[in-house]
C-alpha cells in the first residue's frame, strides 16, 4: 500500500487547556505513523470559511448531523475577531500507508455511546444533549479528514495559506498591560523519535505544567552547520571542563602500563593536552546525535542540508518562561534531575536527555534565529509531494 498524507487539527480550546501532548503521544504511538511538518495558525476568515465549507459531505443523516455541528464549531471558535483572543491552531501532517484512516480510527467519532477514553475524542472531545436530543455543549477536541480525497484538498487549503497566517503567534496570546513576558525555546531531542511512541508527546505534556502558551511548533531537522553554531558555546565550556577528568584518566592508565609515578605539573600538562581533544570530540558526538553526523565526517556540500535526527521545535511565551521551563525539564544528567521532571522521567544520560531549553531569553532568540523557528516547512512539504 502507498504511502499518503494525512492532518490533524488541534482545536483553540484543546490548546488552551493544554492537551497537545498528550493528543500527539495518542497520534503518533497508537497509528504508527511519522509526523513530517507541523504548524501553528492564527486563521483568517477567508481560511476559516473555505476550510469550514469542505466539512459536510456525508449524505448519511446521523454523520451529516454531526459533519454540520463541526462546520459550526469551526465558524465559531476559528474565526478572528469578538472578545476573545485570537485563536490557534495547530495542524499536524502525518506520513504512512493507510494514513488517513489510521488517524480517523485513532481521532474517534465525536458522538460516541462509550466512554472507554479508547480514542482522542473519549478522553478530550464533549458531546452533551439535553432529554430531547439537542446538543447542548460540542467540544472535537481535534479535526481529522474522512478520507483521502478530502485529506489532501484540506492540506494543500491550509498550506496555501501558510505563510500569511502561520509561523510564530507572538500577538496572539493577550497579556495584561505591563506585563514583562518572555519566549523561550524548546527542543524535543531525537532520542524521542527512534520509534513511534508516546515520549514526545509525554515530554510536552509535562511542559504543561508551567502554564505557558505555545506559540510556535515546528518539526525539524537540523543540519551539521546549525548543530554546530547552536552548540558552538558547549565547545570550549566542555574543552576546559575535561582538562581535569581527562588527566585523572591518563595518569591511571599511565602509572599502570608503564608503572610511572607522575607529579602535579606533568599530571596539569596531560590535562592540559588531552583536555581540548576529549572536549572536542564529546562535542562532536553532541552534534552527531542531533544532526547525524560529525562535523570532522560531513562533506562541505552537505553542511547546510537537513540533517538525519529529527526534533521537534516549540517556542513558549508568558511570564518568567525561562525558569518555569528549565524547572520542569531538570538539569542535565537526568540522575541528578528530580522526581517528576522532565530529565528524570524521560532521560537516559547527560547528552541523551529527553529535551533543551533555554537558558535566558538571550538565548532563545539566539537559538531560534539558528534553528528559523519561523520557517515554514509545511508548504514545500505539501507542494512537493502532491507534485510527485
Amino acid at each position: 500500500m502507498a504511502e499518503e498524507l494525512s492532518y490533524v487539527l488541534v482545536t483553540p480550546h484543546s490548546i488552551r487547556k493544554s492537551r497537545t501532548g498528550g493528543i500527539i503521544a495518542r497520534l503518533i504511538s497508537r497509528t504508527g505513523l511519522e509526523l513530517v511538518a507541523a504548524r501553528m495558525f492564527a486563521p483568517s476568515k477567508g481560511l476559516v470559511e473555505s476550510y469550514a465549507s469542505t466539512l459536510v459531505t456525508d449524505p448519511e443523516p446521523r454523520h451529516r448531523a454531526t459533519q454540520e455541528l463541526i462546520r459550526t464549531y469551526v465558524l465559531n471558535q476559528f474565526m478572528p475577531g469578538g472578545s476573545q483572543p485570537q485563536p490557534r491552531v495547530m495542524m499536524l501532517v502525518f506520513k504512512g500507508e493507510d494514513a488517513v484512516a489510521k488517524i480517523r480510527n485513532t481521532v474517534g467519532h465525536i458522538v460516541n455511546e462509550r466512554t472507554s477514553g479508547e480514542t482522542i475524542r473519549d478522553t478530550y472531545g464533549d458531546y452533551v444533549a439535553d432529554a430531547s436530543g439537542k446538543v447542548t455543549y460540542f467540544e472535537p477536541a481535534v479535526l481529522a479528514p474522512p478520507d483521502a480525497e478530502s485529506a489532501e484538498h484540506n492540506i494543500k487549503l491550509w498550506a496555501a495559506h501558510s505563510d500569511a497566517e502561520g509561523g510564530v503567534l507572538d500577538k496572539a496570546v493577550e497579556f495584561p498591560a505591563g506585563t514583562k513576558v518572555e519566549k523561550t525555546l524548546v527542543l524535543i531531542k531525537p532520542d524521542n523519535f527512534r520509534f513511534p511512541n508516546a515520549r514526545p508527546g509525554g515530554v510536552i505534556d509535562l511542559f504543561s505544567r508551567t502554564g505557558l502558551s505555545i506559540i510556535a511548533f515546528k518539526v525539524h531537522r537540523m543540519s551539521v552547520a546549525q548543530a554546530e553554531e547552536f552548540y558552538g558555546p558547549v565547545l570550549e565550556v566542555l574543552m576546559d571542563k575535561l582538562k581535569e577528568r581527562s588527566a585523572q584518566q591518563a595518569q591511571v592508565l599511565l602509572e599502570k602500563e608503564f608503572n610511572l609515578s607522575f607529579n602535579d605539573d606533568t599530571i596539569r600538562r596531560l590535562g592540559e593536552l588531552l583536555g581540548p581533544i576529549n572536549g572536542r570530540e564529546n562535542w562532536e558526538q553532541i552534534v552527531k546525535f542531533m544532526a547525524g553526523l560529525r562535523p570532522s565526517d560531513c562533506p562541505p556540500e552537505k553542511r547546510n542540508a537537513p540533517g538525519s535526527e529529527k526534533c521537534i521545535a516549540i517556542c513558549y511565551q508568558g511570564v518568567d518562561a525561562v525558569r518555569k521551563i528549565r524547572e520542569v525539564l531538570g538539569p542535565t544528567d537526568p540522575s541528578k534531575a528530580p522526581p517528576g521532571s522532565i530529565r528524570r522521567e524521560f532521560g537516559q544520560t547527560i547528552m541523551v536527555n529527553a529535551a533543551h531549553a533555554s537558558d535566558s531569553a538571550e538565548n532563545a532568540q539566539r537559538e531560534m534565529g539558528i534553528i528559523n523557528i519561523s520557517e515554514n516547512n509545511l508548504k514545500p512539504l505539501v507542494e512537493g509531494w502532491y507534485a510527485r
